[in-house]
């Protein structure tokens, strides 16, 4: 099956490779159809198959701006600015870049990721950024860690549209379409869900308890048609206050499996675990110091798209970047190579002051049960030297969240027929024709909050 990314883990041929990381990637293309024109083990094919779309989609869709379109950017951006700084980010890895037919080219982000991530640029805006939806934000998630210890837990009633619209210049009128949004499925936190208005009416609603759950459009494209869907859901969640003495040392088997190629438990990453843990031998002590390490060496940074990325979690842990979903990932491999259960959790972020796409972790510690790890909103706190809550996002997670996926690389009911936009998870939905699937540079979506309400815990 063509879904099966394990086979991403299988090396690629050292032509290959000189060709890519040069950025020939048209000299690429050509190596791996003189390849696949002969008789070749099956799981190197299918590994070459994966890097012709890979290839397709990193180039310069992910990184469009060389050297000189780069510098003017940073110029118009940033006050007191000099051509030799971004020299000096490229070498110190502060910006993400690769070759182009041998050319250095920025990744389509990497001034947005210099804002977020690097305060001496942010306090350097020429153009500064609204802080004060930023503070708000910052406020929201504090009086939220009040009314959760307060009480002991809080539930929502949650009402949100989803849609998404394919961009003018690649809108097909007439032709066949077949499209998916994410919606909340059952887990721990969410509840009573409902299924309010599609637009158009939907061809299939996938069943609550699917690992990534959908509603799929099937119909003929109309001119700047609008696929929407609206729900409201039930998410309850309680504060968890763990106990270390408390943790039962032999703990369940299930979530510990490798699953390649992202979660795989690679030699360095052994050899990493070992030196995080130190010979700790309890269960939330282990998990703690994995969360430790994530939140406090692993920087929070934009990510290109993870299908360009051979191992994610290995990723972080060489790089020491990564995004929400990276670092969750990270957590989720590690404590699994450490006898802790884990799994992934992800959907969107939902508030009054910002709604998208987010990524979390779940592990598991008897007596506990399942509990949370935010590893990206951990970080963030830490960097803030905000203690109180760099603690509560080991072991707990906020009201703001609607959950849609349970694991990651897993199909969608009914099952898509060109490779995903986003085959490692789904956040914002997906879009095909039936000649192609289309990347998300071709479609515009959206997430709107309609109502949030707080009702009394359960």
């Amino acid at each position: 099956m063509y879904y099966d990314l394990k086979y991403m883990s299988v090396p690629l041929p050292e032509d290959i490779i000189k060709l890519k990381n040069y950025g020939d990637f048209t000299g690429a293309e050509k190596m791996i159809e003189h390849l696949l024109a002969k008789e070749i083990p099956q799981a190197l094919r299918k590994r070459l198959e994966i890097e012709q779309d890979i290839i397709r989609i990193v180039g310069i869709n992910e990184y469009p701006f060389d050297f000189e379109e780069a510098n003017k950017m940073m110029k118009e951006a940033f006050s007191n600015y000099q051509e030799q700084e971004l020299t000096d980010l490229k070498e110190t890895g502060k910006v993400d870049w690769l070759f182009i037919d041998g050319n250095v080219h920025f990744q389509r982000r990497f001034l947005m990721n210099l804002i977020k991530t690097q305060a001496d640029y942010e306090a350097r805006l020429l153009v500064k950024e609204d802080s004060e939806v930023d503070r708000l934000r910052k406020q929201e998630l504090t009086q939220n860690i009040q009314l959760m210890k307060e009480n002991g837990g809080r539930t929502v009633k949650i009402h949100l549209k989803a849609s998404i619209q394919v961009k003018k210049e690649y809108e097909r009128p007439g032709e066949k379409v077949r499209v998916y949004l994410p919606l909340p499925k059952s887990c721990k936190q969410a509840s009573e869900i409902e299924i309010l208005n599609t637009t158009p009416e939907a061809t299939f609603i996938a069943p609550e308890e699917e690992a990534q759950r959908t509603v799929f459009f099937e119909t003929t494209l109309e001119e700047d048609q609008v696929f929407s869907v609206e729900y409201s859901y039930i998410n309850h969640v309680d504060y968890v206050e763990l106990d270390p003495d408390k943790a039962i040392i032999e703990q369940p088997d299930f979530e510990l499996s490798e699953q390649l190629p992202h979660i795989r438990f690679t030699p360095y990453l052994e050899q990493l675990l070992e030196e995080i843990l130190a010979g700790e031998t309890n269960p939330i002590k282990k998990a703690r110091k994995i969360y430790d390490f994530i939140t406090t060496k692993v920087n929070y940074s934009f990510m290109r798209e993870y299908f360009t990325i051979d191992n994610i979690s290995e990723y972080a842990a060489v790089n020491l970047k990564g995004d929400c979903g990276v670092q969750a990932i990270l957590f989720i491999t590690l404590c699994r190579m450490a006898k802790i259960p884990a799994k992934w959790q992800s959907g969107l972020y939902v508030s009054q002051y910002y709604t998208g796409c987010h990524d979390w972790a779940q592990f598991y510690v008897a007596p506990y049960g399942w509990i949370f790890a935010d590893l990206s909103f951990g970080g963030g706190a830490k960097r803030a030297g905000d203690e109180e809550r760099w603690n509560y996002y080991f072991g707990n997670l906020d009201i703001f969240r609607m959950p849609a996926n349970s694991e990651i690389q897993t199909d969608f009911n009914p099952s898509k027929q060109f490779l995903r936009a986003d085959p490692i998870d789904n956040q914002r939905g997906e879009f095909e024709y039936e000649n192609q699937g289309l990347p998300y540079a071709y479609l515009d979506v959206k997430q709107e909050l309609i109502k949030m309400e707080e009702l009394v815990n359960k």
